[in-house]
């Protein structure tokens, strides 16, 4: 079972670069990000008639996540729990059924920036980036519960986290920017903490494997990208997996336009 996750940065200006994508790759299930629509604009006919189920959880010109499946989704729910009040368009979870049924997770971690912070050093209350750490811990409180529920799962998507140094090709770049700021990273650990399995570094631990190369300043010319797309595995999924790779290449493509990030994906024996 190949499950890929893909910021696809606008569905309308890019769907032709993700079919492309999806006949050459021939993932089974992809996990969305910014798609950039509603759910009644959508073309979902595009993925239906590749062999897709589809499931979206969007928002009118900004974030948005999807689910394309080939495998039928089950107890399908949008938004993350934890803030009855948050209307972004953020996360979507839904049942797959293989050998082992796995609950998939995908999500849109907020930027965080600008990074507003007080006198204090605290990061100002209702602002950018307190949402994003707020988020964070919600999401580290779902994996809490999925954990205890003794659910396999995965969180897959755009995390917009550096977790590393070797994680950007120019990290003091990033010192102090929302991506790679000391709490936005301590946050992350806390959720991979709980036990999870963050999928490409098991697989590959050496530096230079990116996922997000901007579009100005020539970035992909130059290498100068960051990794911020992970999956975070559960013991049980993790258990599954026998490999994990980033489909960096078609970064490089001229046309159509691609997305200023690149798919990632895992192999699931499932």
């Amino acid at each position: 079972m190949k499950i890929a996750t893909f910021n696809i940065n606008g569905i309308k200006a890019r769907h032709q670069a993700l079919c492309d994508w999806l006949d050459e790759a021939q993932p089974d299930i992809v996990l969305l990000q910014e798609i950039k629509s509603v759910d009644e604009a959508f073309p979902r006919d595009l993925f239906e008639d590749r062999g897709f189920n589809v499931e979206t959880h969007g928002q009118k010109g900004f974030n948005g996540v999807a689910i394309l499946s080939k495998l039928p989704l089950e107890d399908v729910t949008c938004g993350l729990p934890g803030d009855d009040d948050d209307e972004q368009a953020r996360y979507i979870e839904a049942t797959v059924v293989g050998k082992t049924a796995v609950r998939l997770c995908g999500l849109y971690l907020p930027n965080g920036n600008p990074v507003e912070l007080d006198d204090n050093g605290q990061p100002v209350a209702g602002g950018k980036y307190a949402y994003k750490l707020a988020w964070m811990e919600r999401l580290r409180a779902r994996a809490a519960e999925l954990l205890a529920q003794e659910t396999p799962f995965l969180m897959a998507g755009d995390y917009n986290i550096i977790p590393q140094e070797e994680d950007a090709k120019s990290p003091d770049k990033w010192r102090g920017d929302a991506l790679f700021r000391p709490e936005s990273r301590a946050a992350f650990r806390r959720i991979v903490n709980l036990g999870l399995t963050e999928a490409f570094r098991a697989r590959v631990q050496s530096p230079g494997h990116y996922s997000f190369w901007d579009y100005q300043r020539g970035a992909w010319n130059r290498d100068e990208g960051i990794r911020i797309d992970h999956f975070l595995l559960s013991p049980q999924v993790a258990d599954l997996m026998t490999d994990c790779q980033i489909d960096r290449d078609i970064r490089g493509r001229e046309k159509p336009k691609p997305s200023d990030h690149v798919p990632v994906w895992i192999m699931l024996d499932n």
